[in-house]
């Protein structure tokens, strides 16, 4: 079964052997990057306390009462879906926009909304904790309202101690922008 969430599908290097059909899914979001070890590794730990939890559960289901097992079984189903949750977060791209989906919330930009997405240097946040550190960001600027906060970051979950990585993915959400600016631009 394909991990959709987890593929990197790069636009840019895509061969005309690989490209989409054009009766295929034409709004289909995607990552333009893998997720990062930081990210994948809490994940998994999240994983293996909902394992623990779900072994709790049985234990319990077979030794008392069922009321402490099933508000067990609920725990272990919040850490599996906070565990997926966590490898859906970052930043997806279709034709239609930019989203960036976050632990919580998921905010969506449409391309003719996009002002300017650019990499600028900066104080960013070490692993999404208080502490800040030098490094790069990549912003989005709309047209209309505040700018987004920094889309991703080279110390993010997905980046640290991965640079090429970071250009990488910021070099593609750049050329996203850019290509659909300019066919927005020509639609209207």
């Amino acid at each position: 079964m394909p991990l959709t969430f987890l593929s990197a599908e790069h636009d840019a290097h895509v061969s005309p052997t690989e490209a989409p059909l054009p009766h295929g899914q034409q709004d289909h979001w995607r990552r333009p990057y893998r997720p990062g070890p930081w990210r994948v590794g809490g994940a998994a730990i999240v994983l293996l306390l909902a394992a623990y939890l779900l072994i709790s559960a049985v234990i319990i289901a077979a030794a008392g009462p069922p009321t402490g097992a099933s508000a067990t079984a609920v725990c272990a189903a919040v850490a599996i879906a906070l565990a997926l949750r966590m490898l859906r977060v970052g930043i997806w791209v279709s034709p239609r926009g930019l989203r960036r989906v976050g632990l919580l919330r998921t905010q969506t930009l449409r391309w003719r909304e996009v002002a300017s997405v650019r990499t600028v240097q900066q104080p960013v946040r070490w692993l999404g904790l208080p502490r800040s550190v030098q490094g790069q960001a990549l912003e989005v600027h709309p047209r209309k309202g505040e700018p987004w906060r920094a889309l991703v970051t080279d110390h993010s979950a997905d980046f640290l101690r991965r640079s090429d990585a970071f250009e990488q993915a910021a070099d593609v959400l750049e050329a996203w922008a850019a290509e659909h600016q300019v066919e927005g631009g020509r639609r209207r």
